[in-house]
């Protein structure tokens, strides 16, 4: 495996700038994190000792979105030029999607894998202010990065990380129907739940009209650079979510008619597709490997996306009670682990190294480093 030195630089940050290039990617490293307690934690097999580890790995991610929302707060505060190059930066921009996911992914698992610690009082307390900021903060998301894409980047070709943007909602819409129960009857309930119906119904859309941009640049203008070649994992996002999100929407209603009936429908043909790009994505991954690509944080895109496809897959396999699907959510919980440990791991030894921090090397390879 190459070494982190192939792919950046070793050089040492001064204290004093060692948030200036903190940019809101770094917010992946929280959802990669949290979607594996979260995935484990519903996971339709029994392993001893399993819900402990979830919940630890949940505390971690909680930990560290504390620590990132501090210095993200550093970062606005001593470098608001490099926040507002970020903003206006179109390979930094749609990364402001993380921030959203990350919060609204750490909520959700203080009630699935951290109400054992917490308590159920505690657990719904903090996932409900989790959910509502993040959920905010997805919507504006949504809107103004597209805005800003339009008015003032300057767009070479399309990418998977402009689903960034628009796929926060989804996560949304999955784990808002968590909170329902917790909600006073009548009302209360039908506002979130309908609430969480429109934001499926948002990401969904906006996912259709940018998937396809992206396989046209795939299909006419080949491979990815090499260190954005982990982002096309980022497609399996609102895949398995919306996956995730359709099963929910059943749990949560379920004196509807047919919406089990509804999840399956479509639950099914999204997570074979799902499979389908997971299979081209890492035939894609394999090949840029061989070809010298080292470790960029880009590598944090095989985690999330795929926890989504490994929660699509627990929910499809209670609502159809078939063996094949509980065995795929526990192949692709395996996957998500592994990756989960190789980028946490190389993620460590860079800050080690002080290279992850470190300013870029030229204007012309800013933007492969801080993707």
């Amino acid at each position: 495996m190459a070494t982190l030195a192939h792919q950046i630089p070793l050089r040492r940050v001064p204290r004093t700038m060692a948030v200036r290039h903190l940019g809101p990617n770094w917010y992946a490293t929280v959802m990669g994190t949290a979607i594996v307690a979260n995935a484990g934690a519903g996971l339709p097999v029994r392993v001893p000792g399993l819900r402990t580890a979830c919940a630890a790995v949940w505390a971690l991610s909680l930990l560290m979105l504390l620590v990132l929302l501090a210095a993200r707060a550093l970062h606005w505060a001593h470098h608001r030029d490099q926040a507002r190059a970020h903003l206006l930066d179109p390979a930094v921009a749609p990364f402001y999607g993380c921030l959203a996911m990350a919060l609204v992914s750490v909520g959700g698992g203080a009630l699935v894998a951290g109400a054992d610690w917490l308590g159920p009082a505690a657990a719904v307390a903090l996932d409900a202010a989790l959910f509502l900021t993040g959920t905010v903060i997805g919507l504006a998301v949504a809107v103004t990065v597209p805005y800003l894409m339009v008015v003032h980047h300057t767009v070479d070709s399309p990418s998977p990380v402009w689903l960034l943007p628009v796929v926060s909602p989804m996560v949304s819409a999955a784990l808002g129907p968590l909170l329902v129960p917790h909600l006073p009857p009548g009302q209360w309930r039908l506002t979130l739940l309908t609430a969480c119906y429109g934001m499926f119904g948002l990401s969904l859309l906006a996912t259709l009209v940018v998937l396809p941009l992206v396989f046209g640049r795939l299909m006419t203008g080949g491979p990815l650079p090499l260190a954005l070649t982990p982002t096309l994992f980022l497609v399996l996002g609102p895949l398995g979510q919306s996956t995730t999100a359709a099963a929910k929407f059943a749990d949560a209603a379920p004196g509807v008619p047919y919406a089990g009936e509804a999840a399956v429908l479509y639950g099914v043909p999204v997570m074979g597709f799902a499979l389908l790009w997971l299979t081209l994505a890492g035939a894609m991954v394999v090949r840029a490997r061989r070809r010298g690509m080292g470790f960029a944080m880009t590598w944090w895109a095989f985690t999330f996306p795929v926890g989504t496809c490994v929660t699509g897959a627990e929910g499809l396999a209670q609502h159809t009670g078939l063996a094949a699907l509980r065995w795929l959510a526990v192949g692709l919980y395996v996957l998500l682990v592994a990756a989960w440990l190789t980028a946490a791991v190389r993620t460590v030894r860079g800050l080690a190294a002080g290279a992850l921090l470190a300013a870029p090397p030229g204007p012309g390879r800013a933007t492969a480093r801080t993707t």
